[in-house]
């Protein structure tokens, strides 16, 4: 989302700044925040410190937060970062007014209930040029007690869907061939009479070598309607991520994540039962207040139940201002945190890799992303199920699909060769 934002940013300072590539060379630095764990927030203040080294060569420097961190340390930031402008998620369209030398407001963190920025067209300024992200909707109404984003990005307000069309038809002509909706929770996703399944339809329908994908999925709302609908189109992408958070009743009710542990291995049965080529990732935090040994053994013990693919894995953070800050005690020790982690880590990394190794002798289509990362001569793209896959490079261009066997793996990577259609 904040890449998003980066880019609706740039569109918004286009008539006034050209984007440059070393931060010696600029005269105004935004760094775009999160503050969902509070490393995040740190790697910010680290970052400020570096960034105000380019003051010296430059008197006219501006350096300015926006985002989340923006909508909820504010005056902080004034005090310990050294920064001159501070803009919060929802106020990108004042950037010029404020950055100019006779303005009188340099912070802006007014929240709004309609803002969606559907009338910007973002600028792709450092994209592969095949994946693009477009945000669907913003804000957040699910006050999960240890999220601060109900307060930093304010209340779900859901795009047009005609604008939505539009600037994927325009993405696709210049050469895009793959989307990614994004939204805090995309389920949630409702302009008058059109739902998110309605939504995914009419862009999956735009072409269908147009790839399709979304993120995030909130496990209580993910509907049948979507996964038949997802079913029913071979452009939508077989993956879904669906973050469970804990795999235990009690810290679920804790978190107010508003499911059971049945619910979300009832979505993952129906999930399997239309699409059995999908994948499964999720998010998951150990060491949330009050969590017992047993309520950890719950989570590790859905982990295998289910066989995720992939996860995002964290260790709790408490966050000033959420429900879990006002109403509950940090009071797992930081150490049963790590070693927790730990054991979740090395969890996924064995079901990461059995996944894995199940693709072996499976050939997919992939479209090609670009040049892997490790070597010149090898080809990166994904497979619908959003793994990534590695190939050598013969005559293929990025953009372009075809279809690679898979020989060999890691437990982050499938490797393989094309052969001809």
């Amino acid at each position: 989302m904040n890449f998003s934002d980066s880019e609706i940013v740039a569109s918004v300072l286009a008539e006034d700044y050209d984007i440059v590539e070393q931060a010696g060379d600029a005269d105004l630095i935004l760094i775009n925040t999160c503050s969902i764990r509070d490393n995040a927030e740190q790697r910010v203040f680290k970052r400020l410190s570096e960034l105000n080294v380019h003051r010296k060569n430059n008197k006219q420097l501006q350096i300015g937060i926006i985002g989340c961190m923006a909508e909820r340390l504010k005056e902080e930031l004034f005090n310990k970062g050294k920064v001159d402008i501070i803009v919060g998620p929802d106020a990108y369209r004042d950037l010029p007014t404020m950055l100019k030398k006779d303005s009188q407001t340099n912070i802006n963190t007014l929240l709004s209930e309609i803002e969606t920025y559907d009338d910007i067209s973002p600028v792709r300024y450092d994209t592969n040029g095949i994946s693009a992200f477009v945000s669907i909707m913003r804000g957040c109404n699910n006050f999960c007690s240890y999220c601060v984003v109900p307060y930093t990005r304010g209340r779900e307000r859901s795009r047009n869907p005609q604008t939505i069309i539009d600037e994927i038809s325009r993405l696709f002509d210049d050469g895009y061939r793959e989307v990614t909706l994004l939204g805090q929770n995309v389920n949630s996703y409702c302009f008058e009479e059109i739902d998110f399944s309605s939504l995914i339809a009419s862009v999956a329908s735009i072409n269908p070598l147009l790839r399709v994908r979304f993120a995030t999925s909130h496990p209580k709302d993910l509907s049948d309607k979507l996964i038949k609908t997802m079913s029913n189109y071979p452009n939508i992408c077989k993956s879904i991520h669906l973050p469970v958070q804990s795999g235990n009743n009690d810290v679920l009710k804790r978190m107010n994540r508003q499911y059971t542990r049945q619910k979300y291995l009832n979505s993952v049965e129906n999930i399997r039962k239309y699409m059995p080529e999908c994948t499964i990732s999720t998010d998951l935090i150990t060491g949330f207040c009050n969590e017992t040994e047993d309520e950890h053994k719950d989570t590790l013990s859905l982990m295998q139940t289910v066989g995720f693919d992939y996860a995002y894995m964290f260790q709790y953070s408490m966050r000033e201002g959420t429900a879990a800050h006002k109403n509950m005690c940090d009071n797992v020790s930081n150490d049963i945190k790590a070693r927790r982690l730990e054991e979740i880590i090395r969890l996924q990394q064995e079901l990461s890799a059995i996944s894995n190794k199940k693709d072996i002798g499976k050939t997919y289509e992939v479209l090609i992303e670009g040049i892997s990362k490790r070597s010149q001569n090898h080809l990166s793209g994904r497979n619908s199920q959003n793994k990534v896959i590695i190939f050598p490079k013969e005559n293929n261009k990025k953009g372009e699909y075809v279809q690679v066997k898979i020989l060999s793996c890691t437990s982050a990577t499938l490797l393989g060769s094309i052969i001809e259609n």
